[in-house]
């Protein structure tokens, strides 16, 4: 009875030394699986605005400006609203970037108002809504969304 306790014992001492000291890219892969918010590469997106596909210094632009967002916070969906927050009342065109995150297809649909800027994200089969701060992203300071708007 004493040697399954020992073994045990040994077996648990050795898993809570193995995660307690993990190195800091080990940690910083384990800590981007789990965020909301992460930055997106211009290698592999595609970034429209209204139907036309923004390319060259106005694509790097947006994703730089989307990257330096600050997170505020989740919103939260309930089943059966998924369609509310892909399509807001009141909020204008969005800014649509189709990026991929690993092996996953995802989509966001980004609307900005005057105090926030909303981002919906959107892969598989799920549904993820939250709020940034970026002021360059309010005022839609990149000039082909200006005059498209």
């Amino acid at each position: 009875m004493t040697l399954p306790v020992l073994i045990l014992t040994i077996i648990l001492s050795l898993l809570k030394l193995l995660v307690t000291c993990l190195p800091t890219d080990a940690v910083n892969w384990i800590m981007s699986k789990f965020k909301i918010h992460s930055e997106i590469s211009d290698a592999n997106s595609i970034i429209t605005f209204d139907g036309k596909r923004l390319e060259g210094e106005d694509q790097i632009q947006v994703i730089n400006y989307f990257n330096e967002a600050k997170f505020l916070k989740k919103n939260h969906i309930f089943p059966g609203n998924e369609q509310l927050f892909l399509h807001p009342e009141n909020s204008g065109t969005p800014i649509v970037i189709d990026t991929k995150r690993g092996k996953n297809d995802v989509r966001l649909f980004v609307y900005s108002y005057n105090d926030h800027v909303d981002v919906v994200k959107q892969y598989k089969k799920k549904v993820v809504a939250y709020s940034l701060l970026s002021e360059s992203l309010q005022e839609s300071t990149i000039p082909v969304i200006r005059d498209l708007a």
